[in-house]
């Protein structure tokens, strides 16, 4: 039987490390994992689990969307 749980700790750890290398699939891989622990709590009866990941994918929405815009340049201007 294939194991959610050991999943999401992986994706977890993945993802961590990529955000932690500035990576913006680490974005990616967390909306992933908080979309797989909405289905563990759905199962397990913890639904709890449920609006707090929802949240998480939203915000991970966000700062994905932050991290892929282009970085602004400051224009110097000459003195």
């Amino acid at each position: 039987m294939f194991r959610l749980d050991y999943l999401s700790c992986l994706l977890t750890i993945c993802s961590t490390i990529l955000i932690g290398r500035r990576c913006w699939e680490g974005w990616v891989v967390a909306t992933v994992n908080s979309a797989i622990i909405c289905i563990i709590g759905m199962r397990t009866s913890q639904l709890g689990f449920i609006p707090a990941n929802l949240f998480c994918i939203a915000l991970y929405a966000v700062n994905l969307r932050t991290w892929r815009r282009a970085p602004v340049i400051p224009a110097i201007e000459p003195q």
